[in-house]
């Protein structure tokens, strides 16, 4: 038996067992009234050495009470409940990730640098999303799809895992980068539309206009949410590499993000503006964009009851009949 699932539906009838106790010491103090009595003028005749049917004459009172103690759980309804769940997904959303890969991304003012800082929440994003479609679109001074939309976690991951710098020309083309996540969700045909669009920078490259590919997102219904992703004041940023290492080479610069174009996009469609200036801010943006963006599950429960006071009933029935023939037959001479 499974003691986690079993319940009484009306426990409320368990205090009746209080009473057991009261009835267990009326019927010892006046069991002496039910039986005979004989007087007689000596008993030296007799042996005083009772019988062992005598010694076990308590025993009716004893099945009595335990008639009674069952006849008083079964009204409490015991029972088992076995619970089967089932789930629907009555909300899908398609999610679009557009991240900046620029060489500005490579800052060290979120640790150990803005790039891997941001693969880092993103994909503890991506497992907090179990019923949604994610796609990955990166974006420097061109921009492609990484991932098509689906619904494959571990393909997100591992996109997510192998994103790098310099795969694509330099520069920050962010109308590309939306044009590019808005084409990804035009032909979804899920009832919410996302995309989260992340920058670094100011658009400064790019055949398409971040206002074009804002009214497209718009008219198709998709809401974007920006994050301008960059400590205020200045920051390490590459900007050449070693010739004889070919390491990357640091200095400091002020940090320029067109944190405008974002809010225009984000307001322009129903979405929201952040801005990320340490790892921590960056991990809690992508927990709001999740509590924000929920997806619609319905949860249906199922009951099954395993009913237990009739086999409680039938065991009281059976000490009650019981009594009665050892009453009538065995112990009848003494009672």
């Amino acid at each position: 038996m499974n003691w986690n699932n079993f319940e009484f539906l009306h426990p409320q009838f368990l205090w009746l067992l209080l009473l057991l106790p009261i009835i267990a010491v009326w019927y010892f103090l006046n069991q002496k009234k039910d039986a005979s009595t004989l007087s007689v003028s000596s008993l030296k005749g007799f042996k005083a050495s009772p019988s062992l049917i005598s010694k076990l004459k308590p025993f009716l009172a004893i099945l009595r009470l335990l008639a009674i103690a069952l006849l008083i759980i079964a009204l409490a309804r015991p029972r088992i409940v076995a619970v089967s769940k089932r789930t629907k997904t009555n909300k899908g959303i398609d999610i679009v990730m557009a991240i900046d890969v620029s060489a500005s991304m490579l800052a060290r003012d979120l640790k150990p640098n803005r790039l891997e800082a941001l693969k880092k929440v993103a994909t503890q994003f991506v497992n907090q999303r179990p019923n949604d479609r994610i796609g990955i679109v990166v974006y420097a001074g061109e921009s492609f799809t990484k991932t098509p939309i689906t619904s494959d976690k571990r393909i997100i991951r591992n996109t997510i895992a192998n994103i790098k710098w310099g795969e694509l020309d330099g520069g920050t083309a962010i109308g590309m980068g939306l044009g590019s996540a808005v084409n990804r969700l035009k032909g979804s045909k899920a009832k919410s539309k996302v995309i989260i669009l992340l920058t670094d920078g100011v658009n400064n490259t790019g055949f398409v206009d971040p206002k074009t590919a804002t009214e497209l997102a718009a008219g198709l219904g998709i809401k974007v949410y920006t994050i301008g992703l960059g400590t205020n004041g200045t920051a390490s940023f590459p900007y050449a590499k070693d010739p004889r290492t070919g390491k990357l080479l640091f200095r400091s610069s002020p940090v320029e993000i067109d944190e405008g174009l974002l809010k225009y996009i984000a307001k322009e469609t129903g979405g929201r503006y952040f801005r990320a200036t340490d790892n921590t801010k960056l991990k809690a943006i992508y927990n709001e964009i999740n509590k924000l963006e929920k997806t619609k599950i319905d949860e249906f429960k199922y009951y099954n009851y395993d009913e237990k006071y009739r086999e409680l009933v039938l065991l009281a029935l059976f000490l009650i009949v019981l009594e009665f023939v050892l009453k009538n037959t065995i112990f009848k001479s003494f009672i």
